[in-house]
């Protein structure tokens, strides 16, 4: 399998298939390997390249911990949720200019 985008979770994502299926685990379970097969089965285009969610996991862990913030009391919503925006829209330029 190739790997036609590297960003977060995309190459451990990629690694973890390859070593279920080295381990016959898609073997065993028909069907399971089809969305990351999906995934990866053509080339990006320019129109497909903003398919994935670059740095998803570190994105989500900011909006919970802004979430957390507003739950807590630290900040107002409108608050945090600017300051989610602000921070996850950084990841997002920093996974674009990696991936251009």
């Amino acid at each position: 399998m190739k790997i036609v985008v590297v960003g977060a979770g995309i190459s451990g994502c990629v690694c973890a298939y390859e070593l279920s299926k080295k381990q016959g685990f898609y073997q065993s379970n028909p069907g399971t390997d089809t969305a990351i097969l999906q995934l990866n089965l053509n080339q990006p285009t320019p129109n497909s390249r903003g398919l994935r969610f670059g740095n998803f996991v570190q994105i989500r862990d900011i909006i919970n911990e802004e979430m957390e913030a507003i739950w807590n009391g630290s900040k107002s919503s409108s608050n945090a949720m600017d300051a989610a925006a602000k921070r996850g829209n950084a990841l997002l330029r920093k996974f674009e200019r990696a991936n251009r």
